[in-house]
């Protein structure tokens, strides 16, 4: 590394041309880096979502789930299949390992479906694989005066889509909200008794009208001719002219309008509201190629376009992620700013002079403006993740800056600035600055090779970490000696004085080692009891930018009454202060179901964005004081993200089984043993929801069970028959048999058709009622009820552990497993892999250190520094009353690479004295000499955390307050502490040999003495 310091001298002009052209590219590097909310990462699962308006939770699963299921179970690399069967819909998620290539996984499945013949009146199987490139830009409320009419929802189609997608930096512009048309034609029963016509014939003439098909060719006049067969019905007037045939000969001709109504009519079945008025939903899709930040600002011009140019409508930009990058950008340009301001007054503070703290600083611009170009160069995006690596570094940056200037300031204290003085100064902590470099590199550049998705997260902040450090020690190593050389020369400094108080504490405690040493123990194993008892939370909802609110009725509440709870709770929502925007759903669509969400029809949903400022747990407070007037319906209130999802402190277990009422007894007994448990806020199941079943057992001597199951679902649901052009647009037709089964008596009294004539139902079939699950859960197949613990977050890993031993309890009955989930089973899988990555980081620090040391003992001395670290860490946490979560890990993660460099420096001039000096006057002096560029760069880093500490956390970031926490703590706890330990640990791997040559110097001074 001396090669590169002379380099810089001989070449003086080039460095300064260097300096120039870095700051220049890393400026248009920042203005050149595409920035996104998240780099591009794939989801690792599949989901099949389908459609059949009219079947039931039973036969969407006989028909639709269970042949899906069955359809991709040979697909390979899943881990698990898991299905949600309700009326009218079935949802098939196939979940894979994350090493799994999700594009040709999406494929296999499609291949697998290809297959899979589904009834009629199914719509075609969804199939979707998320990534986060699908994450959308923004969203667009679009709300009218007169309402959401046909001609309003037609504008918005045909004029304000096409106003986003011309955007070049938006890809798509999907509607959310709109209500689609069907015709219903609704059979009058008096009419078709009194005519004696069957629904089937009826039926039998409206199916196969809507055809539009080719009959083949044939040669006319001489010329080779394809023949097309089309329909006349293009309007509703057509379709009640349709002639039905009656069986009676010389009967009258009928007509479809004399024995039913014809109309066209709008569904309704989705609900889409934004601060209390109807509205329809843009959802916006950037450009693959297209700046975030950009994109959101064409979304936002677009918005006002459409305010300004169309009356009557009203559109508001909900969010877009344009605008968390730029908050993030702000933040991350704020903390190096305060992070550069705190380093310079502590640089100020212990070198009382300008120039010198001035060559510091420096550094840290620097080494950003090289980071960003080689994230440009390496097709890095410019997210929350390398903006959360940026923040991490800046703490570090100047510490190689601080050890190069301070030893030089020293020298030049003692005798007269040269460039040789320069040059040796950078010499004797150029090895220590280097590796301590290489080992902070070598904790972090694993992070991101890791397999799978998980690599696409943590491979931009592992490279931003390593670009910045890298940099730094790049500038450590040239500018910096080059600069203190031209601003130190004609500095007058005083005489540097060796710290007497601290020399007089080391020299007692390396004659008393043991005092020290067994000190060090007995805290070590204190804060490791501690961090055992310590809580490991979820992450805390403070700083949520979403809450989600939900309401889920009971499967036999009515529509219209579903609807009038929504706006009468929507109102009370509004009357709650801290939040922009709150928007209403109910109903499932298509659109939805391109992404693989679907909802249940009994459920209504609320999400709630969030001030900047506000307080997301004192939103879900009043709610959850609001909730208890709400009378037969549940509510629930989470935090939750732009990702979608909720609580991230619920606790789950999954009791599978194939025996129905096993499964729900035991998932009872379970439920009532959580309920006891303290911290414990709420138990629910996926199958609290039970409707009444009714099964029709039929006598196969007097009627065909399968045409009496078609002919039962075609009298009590609407059927889809076909469709018609109406206005040039293919609209659906159902057949609604008119027939209104209030009571088992209706049931028993449907006519049913069969052999023998039309007779009641009840005459061919037995009928018996019971109370089921509304719902149809598959786990690989078996069928299973998930159990959902909802607790205190900062109390996670107590309540899961309190969970566990009551449900151990419990003896499951033979064929019934559990498996639990949730946050705890997940944050357990997070702490145990980061665990292992600190472990190999440790690994390769002792490495890195032997090939720097060409020794084992003294890397041996040097970490020590870490158990150290974890006193701190620990303390830091209880004092600050933060619970530890998966981000306070990569907080320990960065002290072994922080807390190693103060070390390093500290024994690379034990080893330098070594040379010239005995064991015990080398650790001496190296601590004299050392003690201020140690504290210095300790207090620089510590005051750099400072604005993560108080700072907000953006969603998705690895930066959080429990980083900054342990990062602070443990720097603070292993600084003071390694200032002893380090040395007295140092000097007892060396004992006999330290004992030695202190014997061999005092029997030379007695012989001294003696020839005197």
């Amino acid at each position: 590394m001396q090669t590169l310091t002379n380099w810089a001298f001989r070449n003086k002009a080039a460095m300064a041309l260097f300096v120039i052209i870095t700051l220049l590219i890393g400026i248009i590097s920042y203005f050149r880096l595409p920035m996104e909310f998240l780099p591009e990462a794939d989801n690792p699962q599949v989901t099949v979502v389908t459609f059949g308006q009219g079947y039931d939770a039973g036969s969407m699963t006989t028909n639709v789930t269970e042949p899906v299921e069955k359809a991709v179970a040979s697909v390979n690399g899943k881990t698990n299949v898991l299905s949600t069967t309700g009326e009218g819909y079935s949802q098939v998620s196939i979940n894979f390992d994350s090493k799994t290539d999700m594009k040709e996984a999406k494929n296999h499945v499609e291949d697998a479906l290809n297959g899979v013949s589904l009834p009629d009146g199914v719509g075609e199987p969804q199939i979707s694989q998320l990534n986060t490139s699908m994450i959308p830009i923004g969203q667009v409320s679009l709300t009218f005066d007169d309402g959401l009419t046909k001609s309003n929802v037609d504008q918005v189609k045909n004029d304000f889509k096409p106003l986003f997608e011309n955007e070049d930096g938006i890809s798509q512009a999907s509607v959310a909200g709109e209500n689609s048309d069907h015709v219903e034609i609704k059979l009058d029963q008096d009419k078709l008794e009194k005519l004696h016509i069957p629904v089937n014939a009826v039926m039998g003439v409206l199916q196969g009208q809507d055809v539009s098909a080719s009959a083949g060719t044939a040669t006319i006049d001489g010329q080779q001719s394809t023949i097309n067969v089309t329909d006349n019905l293009t309007s509703l007037n057509a379709l009640e002219d349709l002639t039905i045939p009656l069986q009676v000969p010389g009967a009258p001709e009928v007509h479809l309008k004399d024995i039913a109504s014809v109309e066209k009519v709008n569904t309704e079945d989705t609900v889409t509201r934004v601060n209390g008025k109807e509205a329809l939903a843009m959802i916006l899709f950037k450009a693959s190629d297209a700046s975030a930040v950009t994109a959101g600002k064409q979304v936002q011009n677009t918005v006002d376009k459409i305010n300004n140019d169309y009356e009557g409508v009203e559109a508001k930009t909900l969010f877009t992620t344009g605008d968390m990058v730029e908050n993030s950008v702000n933040s991350m340009v704020r903390e190096v700013a305060l992070g550069a301001l705190f380093a310079t007054l502590v640089i100020l503070l212990f070198l009382r002079k300008f120039k010198p703290t001035l060559i510091t600083v420096v550094s840290i611009p620097l080494s950003l403006c090289i980071t960003l170009l080689l994230l440009w160069l390496s097709g890095v995006t410019l997210n929350i993740l390398t903006l959360g690596g940026v923040a991490v570094a800046v703490g570090r940056l100047v510490d190689d800056s601080i050890v190069v200037v301070e030893n030089i300031f020293r020298r030049s204290q003692n005798e007269q600035l040269t460039k040789t003085t320069v040059l040796q100064a950078t010499k004797e902590v150029s090895r220590a600055i280097t590796s301590s470099t290489l080992i902070t590199v070598a904790v972090f550049l694993p992070m991101g090779l890791v397999n799978g998705s998980l690599r696409a997260f943590l491979l931009p902040f592992g490279l931003t970490v390593t670009y910045s450090l890298l940099a730094s020690l790049l500038v450590a190593l040239t500018v910096v000696p080059l600069m203190s050389r031209g601003m130190l020369k004609n500095i007058k400094l005083p005489a540097h004085h060796r710290p007497a108080r601290y020399l007089s504490v080391l020299k007692w405690s390396l004659n008393h080692k043991f005092v020290p040493i067994l000190l060090a123990v007995l805290v070590l194993g204190g804060s490791i009891g501690l961090y055992m008892a310590l809580p490991k939370a979820a992450t805390s909802a403070n700083d949520a930018s979403f809450v989600a609110v939900s309401m889920n009725f009971p499967s036999d509440t009515p529509k219209t009454e579903i609807k009038q709870r929504l706006t009468d709770f929507e109102d009370e929502l509004e009357g709650f202060e801290g939040y922009d925007y709150i928007i209403s759903q109910y109903g499932s669509s298509e659109e939805a179901a391109q992404y693989g969400e679907v909802s249940d029809p009994d459920t209504v949903s609320f999400t709630v964005i969030m001030n900047e400022n506000a307080d997301a747990a004192q939103f879900i407070e009043k709610v959850n004081e609001a909730k208890k007037d709400e009378k037969g319906v549940t509510i629930t209130a989470s935090p939750s993200s732009i990702f979608g999802g909720s609580s991230n402190s619920t606790i789950t277990y999954d009791v599978v089984g194939n025996d129905t009422n096993e499964i729900l007894t035991t998932s009872k007994k379970i439920m009532d043993s959580m309920e006891e448990i303290d911290g414990v806020k709420k138990v629910s199941s996926n199958q609290d929801k039970t409707s009444p079943v009714y099964t029709v057992n039929v006598d196969t001597e007097k009627a065909n069970a399968q045409q009496t199951t078609m002919q039962i679902s075609s009298l009590l649901n609407p059927r889809p028959i076909g469709s018609i052009s109406l206005n040039d647009q293919t609209t659906p037709v159902y057949l609604n048999a008119g027939v209104d089964a209030n009571s088992v008596k209706d049931l028993k009294d449907l006519a049913i058709a069969t052999d023998s004539g039309v007779v009641p139902l009840s005459e061919v079939a037995e009928i018996s009622a019971k109370e089921k699950p509304s719902t149809v859960l598959h786990k690989d197949g078996d069928l299973y009820v998930r159990i959902t613990a909802e607790v205190t977050p900062e109390e996670l890993s107590v309540v899961s552990k309190n969970i566990d031993e009551k449900v151990n309890e419990i003896d499951l009955p033979k064929g019934v497993s559990l498996d639990k989930g949730g946050a705890a089973e997940q944050q357990a899988s997070d702490f145990q892999d980061l665990g292992i990555t600190m472990l190999a980081s440790i690994l390769i620090v002792y490495l890195i250190m032997v090939l720097t040391f060409k020794t084992f003992r003294a890397p041996l001395a040097i970490l020590m520094t870490l158990p150290l670290a974890s006193i701190g860490a620990v303390v830091g946490l209880l004092i600050s009353r933060v619970p530890a979560d998966a981000t306070s890990l990569i907080g320990a993660l960065m002290l072994i690479g922080i807390v190693i460099t103060n070390a390093i420096v500290l024994i690379d001039r034990v080893k330098q004295n070594e040379q010239t000096m005995i064991i015990r006057d080398a650790v001496i002096e190296a601590c004299g000499t050392r003690l201020r560029p140690v504290v210095m760069t300790a207090i620089a880093t510590i005051c750099a955390m400072l604005p993560l500490l108080f700072g907000h956390t953006e969603d998705g970031s690895l930066v959080s307050k429990s980083l900054a926490v342990v990062v602070i703590g443990g720097l603070t706890g292993a600084t003071v502490l390694t200032l002893v330990i380090v040395p007295v640990f140092y000097e007892l791997l060396h004992f006999r040999k330290s004992k030695r040559q202190r014997a061999q110097q005092a029997a030379e001074g007695e012989k001294v003495e003696v020839a005197n």
